[in-house]
């Protein structure tokens, strides 16, 4: 049976080199980058400064829209930044953990670059309370829930998680939230673009990500989502010019914000990134995120029923419905595994307590799992033949 999505394969050059199972790291590249790079030096070199107000200006909403529009996100409530954390550190200058509701909340399983900032708030009052896993592989969603309570702030958490990809339950984490009076931040770096995302039915007041992952926009472009009632009233600290009401005055003082997304903006934004990411979040908006997703379920089944075949451990979840894009293998000697991989141009890669992380895409094929099975196979063969 042909696969429709396999159409697209040709705009990745990258395939027609490699066994590309690392889109959860780092997606391919379309070929339609090579043509938004040299649009951009054009308009640099032909246009100068001038370019400014007749196209970079505005640039950053326009890829903010683009991206809001894979997640049912209202226009103009999606603005870019570098990365998740710079996004992160918006959020929290929103907010005063000097009084009694200063609890944030989040899993053992977050990414640790989140952890890291969350933990640094501590000498600004906040009460950082971390939920630990039971297995490595899933987020104790009662305990978490039960963490959420009447001094909570924040609840800063992945709707996907990096190592496992498990995903969580992020509806029960935003109701209870909201009960209690906190606001949630829900991380979708590793489920926008392979997990269906809808940001107005999860009612999620903050969400975050990147593209250069499953939307194949690579690095320097992070994305906020501030829930319009918020964006219109909250203040962030961690701010610059581009929030300014009159950003091209230049006025001396004290900043009077303007309106969402700029008012959630600070420096002068990262044009190339921006212009590098477009061509990826066509492609995503053409073939269709549900699409990716069943196709995913499948070929993430299919990967850990290879792996059970060898009796490796499979961190990941066994319940389609609960796993997003990736499925965690933790054979014998994983780590020079995944070196070996490399090496043979089957691109993957290796996290601790995880394993090797495979991550298929739209633009994969069947083959293509069993080529990176078959070559760990061979692998582990050869390092026991060695090892006598």
């Amino acid at each position: 049976m042909s696969d429709p999505l396999l159409r697209y394969r040709p705009e990745f050059p990258i395939l027609e080199s490699t066994t590309y199972l690392i889109s959860n790291s780092l997606g391919a590249m379309p070929r339609g980058v090579y043509d938004a790079m040299k649009g951009y030096a054009d308009t640099w070199a032909t246009r100068g400064v001038r370019a400014w107000q007749e196209h970079w200006w505005m640039l950053a909403v326009e890829v903010g829209d683009e991206i809001g529009a894979l997640m049912n996100a209202s226009k103009g409530s999606v603005s870019t930044h570098q990365n998740v954390t710079t996004c992160q550190a918006v959020v929290a200058s929103c907010f005063d953990f000097s009084g009694k509701r200063n609890k944030v909340v989040y899993c053992d399983l977050n990414f640790p670059s989140v952890m890291y900032f969350w933990e640094a708030q501590r000498a600004y009052g906040a009460r950082v309370h971390m939920v630990k896993t039971d297995d490595g592989i899933t987020v104790p969603i009662d305990r978490l829930l039960d963490a959420i309570d009447e001094s909570t702030l924040l609840v800063p958490v992945s709707h996907v998680i990096f190592r496992s990809s498990y995903i969580q339950d992020a509806k029960a984490i935003i109701e209870k939230a909201h009960k209690v009076g906190a606001h949630v931040v829900l991380d979708t770096f590793q489920s926008l673009g392979t997990v269906p995302v809808d940001l107005q039915a999860l009612n999620v007041d903050f969400a975050c990500g990147g593209v250069l992952k499953w939307l194949c926009g690579g690095p320097g472009v992070g994305y906020l989502y501030v829930r319009p009632d918020l964006g219109k009233k909250l203040e962030p600290k961690f701010t610059g010019w581009f929030a300014h009401q009159e950003s091209m005055a230049f006025e001396v003082g004290p900043i009077r914000y303007t309106d969402p997304p700029f008012r959630f903006m600070n420096g002068t934004t990262h044009i190339p990134s921006l212009e590098a990411a477009r061509p990826g979040l066509k492609i995503i908006g053409e073939v269709g995120v549900s699409r990716i997703r069943e196709k995913s379920k499948q070929q993430t089944a299919r990967l850990i029923e290879l792996a059970d075949k060898h009796g490796w451990r499979v961190n990941s979840p066994r319940d389609a419905e609960k796993r997003g894009g990736t499925v965690s293998i933790d054979m014998p000697d994983s780590q020079e595994v995944c070196r070996e991989l490399l090496k043979r141009d089957i691109l993957v890669d290796w996290r601790p307590r995880a394993g090797v992380r495979m991550s298929p895409h739209f633009y994969n094929t069947d083959a293509e799992l069993e080529t990176g099975i078959a070559a760990v196979e061979e692998i582990l063969k050869e390092r026991a033949v060695a090892a006598r």
